[in-house]
């Protein structure tokens, strides 16, 4: 079983930036075998990947709409999955969700369409204009 806490939401200005982290709790202590996403949710849309990253943080994937701005990155010494977002409009205003699998997949394609088996509670991010 695997339990994921987001932390770092807020309000920012648009173009500013913020830093989400997601640690993870794993009973079997292995982190570093889960391949982890960012998705995010706005109101009345469908929840929607955003980034993803392999178990060793050398594959990543990134939605078209934040390339650029965006970096996904992992520390498995933390168990903790980090979303740098820069450069933030206010069509990014939506709950963040960090979700992770079991998979030690290295194609940043299969990366974009994993299934999630676990997930955190979300954090909220708002960009005002």
């Amino acid at each position: 079983q695997v339990q994921l806490v987001e932390s770092g939401g807020g309000l920012v200005q648009a173009g500013g930036s913020l830093r989400l982290s997601c640690e993870a709790s794993d009973s079997t202590s292995t982190f570093s075998s889960l391949a982890m996403g960012w998705f995010h949710q706005a109101p009345g849309k469908e929840r929607e990947i955003v980034a993803a990253i392999n178990w060793s943080g050398a594959s990543t994937f990134y939605a078209d709409s934040v390339k650029g701005r965006f970096t996904i990155s992992r520390d498995n010494a933390q168990n903790t999955v980090y979303l740098q977002m820069n450069a933030l409009k206010p069509e990014d205003t939506a709950v963040y969700y960090c979700a992770a699998t079991r998979t030690l997949v290295t194609s940043n394609y299969v990366l974009g369409r994993l299934l999630y088996d676990y997930w955190g509670q979300g954090t909220q991010v708002t960009v005002s204009s």
